[in-house]
C-alpha cells in the first residue's frame, strides 16, 4: 500500500445525506474500493446524516485505510459537500462518485490513462449503462468532444462519471453554491469550464452503472425549474448560445414541469433502450480521434 505521507494519484469525492439504501450504498463504495487503479483517496463528506449513516460510513472506513470521512453537523446540500473534499484533496486528479451509483472495475485506470496522454482535455467523463432495481435497462452515450452546442438540452457530461484535474480549481472556483445552482451544480461548473476554454471528453467506453428509476423522474418544484431557467439564460447568453434555439432551450425547465413524471420516464426508457443500439457511431468517431 501506498505511505500516507505520499500523495494518491486520485482523490475520489462523494458527498451523502441520508443513504437510507444500505444496498446502493455498499455497491458505491465497494466498486470504488474494487478498482483496478489502486493509488487513489476515497474522500465521503457526510452532510448531516442520521447518525446510523454515519455507523455505517464508520465501518467501511475501518475496511480500508483509504477512505477518509469528513462530517458536517448540518445538511448544506451537493456543492458545498464537494467543495470541502476539494479542499481536503491531495490527488493529481478528482473522481467523482454518487452514492447510489457504481463504477466499472477500470474506470479510474482507463480515466486515469487518458487523462495521462491528452494534456489537452481538462476533465472526462464516459458512458453509461443505465440500471434500476432489477439491473441494467438501457444505456447513455454521451458526445465524444462536447461542443458549446452540447449544452443547450443538458449537461453534455454525466457527472458522477467525470476525472478532472484538480488544477483547475486553483485558479477557478469550484462548485456554486447558491440557490440558483442547487440541483444544476454539475451544469454549471461544465458551462462555466467550457466558457473559460477547458476542454471536456468522453470516453466511449461504458465504465459506469448509472442509477436511473421512476424516481429519479419525480417533478421539482417549481421554484427550481426557475432557477434553472435563469441559469440557463445567463450561462447561454455569456456562452453566445442566446439565439432563437436557444431561447426555446431556456424555458425548457418549465415545459418539463408540467409533463407527469410518469411520461418522462416512459420516454427516456424508450430512448435510452433505442440509444444503446447506437452506441457504435459514438466509438467511431471517439477512434478517429
Amino acid at each position: 500500500m501506498r505511505d500516507k505521507t505520499d500523495s494518491p494519484k486520485i482523490s475520489v469525492i462523494m458527498g451523502i445525506y441520508n443513504q437510507w439504501n444500505k444496498v446502493y450504498l455498499e455497491q458505491a463504495i465497494m466498486s470504488i474500493l474494487r478498482q483496478s487503479f489502486w493509488d487513489f483517496e476515497f474522500l465521503i463528506y457526510n452532510d448531516g446524516s442520521d447518525f446510523s449513516i454515519c455507523e455505517q460510513l464508520e465501518r467501511y472506513r475501518q475496511l480500508d485505510d483509504r477512505i477518509v470521512l469528513l462530517h458536517g453537523k448540518e445538511n448544506c446540500g451537493l456543492a458545498y459537500s464537494l467543495n470541502t473534499c476539494i479542499n481536503a484533496a491531495r490527488g493529481k486528479y478528482l473522481a467523482r462518485m454518487d452514492d447510489d451509483d457504481i463504477s466499472a472495475p477500470d474506470r479510474f485506470a482507463v480515466q486515469y490513462a487518458y487523462l495521462e496522454s491528452h494534456p489537452e482535455i481538462a476533465y472526462v467523463g464516459c458512458n453509461a449503462k443505465l440500471i434500476d432495481k432489477d439491473g441494467v435497462w438501457g444505456a447513455r452515450s454521451m458526445p465524444a468532444f462536447p461542443e458549446k452546442q452540447s449544452f443547450l438540452r443538458y449537461s453534455p457530461f454525466i457527472h458522477p462519471t467525470v476525472m478532472l484535474r484538480k488544477s483547475i480549481f486553483h485558479t477557478q472556483e469550484a462548485y456554486r453554491f447558491s440557490a440558483e445552482t442547487w440541483r444544476c451544480e454539475d451544469y454549471e461548473l461544465f458551462m462555466r469550464l467550457s466558457r473559460l476554454g477547458y476542454q471536456g471528453a468522453n470516453i466511449q467506453q461504458e465504465l459506469f452503472y448509472y442509477r436511473e428509476d421512476s424516481g429519479s423522474y419525480k417533478k421539482r418544484k417549481l421554484r427550481y425549474r426557475l432557477d434553472e431557467m435563469k441559469l440557463r439564460y445567463r450561462n447561454f447568453q455569456e456562452m453566445g448560445l442566446l439565439n432563437p434555439l436557444g431561447l426555446l432551450y431556456v424555458i425548457r425547465p418549465l415545459a418539463a414541469a408540467v409533463v407527469p413524471s410518469r411520461l418522462i420516464y416512459a420516454a427516456k426508457r424508450l430512448y435510452h433502450r433505442r440509444e444503446s443500439v447506437c452506441e457504435g457511431r459514438q466509438a467511431a468517431e471517439y477512434a478517429r480521434r
